[in-house]
């Protein structure tokens, strides 16, 4: 069997990152997941944003946790993505209007349920969130109102997992949710911390012990068996591949993150990772197919 693709915040090559078009896009070239990040609107709203700031995508400025959902649904969230900036072939209607583009956590379940087929969906939580667990706890909440169960990690024909950079999110949510809906994820280590973050050097000096014992603990949950699922970077992947075997070897599954050109999937399919996420779902579903049929190359069982 080929591995999955998942398409990264949607089908963001083709249309804006976590709007209702790159989701109903994906789903339309036949992605088997969503991936996406949450956060807590001004008025506690999960939505799908991924920066912490809406400045990037969007005409808007200021902290996302300045905005209430309503103030989100009033900016254009559209029109920086470069497919339409560069004059292609705009939001089909099909796709929702403008305003209908920014989602809620809620939403998204109900779109990617909407398939009608078995999916995944991949839910990043966002760290450092200035409402701290409190994320976690709202999003179980949509989670459980929306018929999760725990124990399957299914919402209907959905396959949820929970994914984050912070490993303290995903110890949060433990004790409600089998290993098997657990995903840390994880990167190279920064050659420097981000500016924001570190001033002068004995900040930048205590920014990265916190990145390396971050690091170190993601990597720990996977290791111990806490987590079943591990999300590493396509870099990650090329400079540990000891370790990428051995998380093979005792059952875990692996998710590789932003995976958008082919000689990078055939890499993982080399590999036996059972899951690719990428902005291009389209493009990737057909190199999967190319590459499988490639003699030597013997895809894991990941479907």
């Amino acid at each position: 069997m080929l591995p999955l693709v998942i398409a990264h915040r949607g089908a963001s090559a083709a249309f804006a990152e976590h709007t209702r078009a790159a989701l109903l896009h994906a789903i339309a070239v036949g992605a088997d997941g969503i991936e996406c990040d949450v956060q807590l609107t001004k008025d506690r709203e999960v939505v799908l944003w991924h920066d912490p700031t809406v400045d990037r995508a969007s005409d808007g400025r200021g902290a996302l946790a300045d905005h209430t959902l309503a103030a989100l649904r009033r900016l254009d969230v559209l029109s920086w993505h470069r497919g339409l900036a560069a004059g292609g072939p705009g939001l089909p209607a099909a796709y929702g209007r403008p305003e209908e583009q920014v989602l809620t956590l809620h939403e998204a379940l109900g779109i990617v349920a909407g398939a009608g087929r078995r999916m995944r969906l991949a839910i990043e939580l966002k760290h450092p969130s200035p409402f701290g667990r409190e994320l976690e706890e709202r999003v179980v909440r949509e989670l459980v109102a929306a018929g999760w169960d725990p124990d399957s990690g299914h919402v209907g024909e959905v396959e949820v997992s929970l994914m984050s950079f912070d490993p303290g999110a995903l110890e949060h949510l433990a004790p409600l949710t089998g290993p098997d809906a657990l995903c840390p994820l994880v990167d190279l280590m920064p050659e420097q911390p981000p500016s924001r973050l570190a001033r002068g050097p004995v900040g930048r000096a205590a920014v990265r012990a916190a990145v390396r014992r971050t690091l170190a603990d993601a990597e720990a949950m996977v290791w111990r068996g806490r987590a079943g699922l591990a999300g590493p970077s396509l870099a990650y992947v090329r400079s540990h591949r000891a370790d990428v075997k051995a998380w093979l070897a005792s059952g875990r599954r692996l998710r590789v993150w932003t995976v958008d050109e082919r000689e990078d999937v055939a890499f993982l399919l080399a590999q036996g990772v059972q899951e690719i996420t990428t902005n291009r779902p389209a493009d990737v579903l057909r190199w999967v197919a190319e590459i499988a049929t490639t003699p030597g190359v013997q895809p894991v069982a990941a479907r």
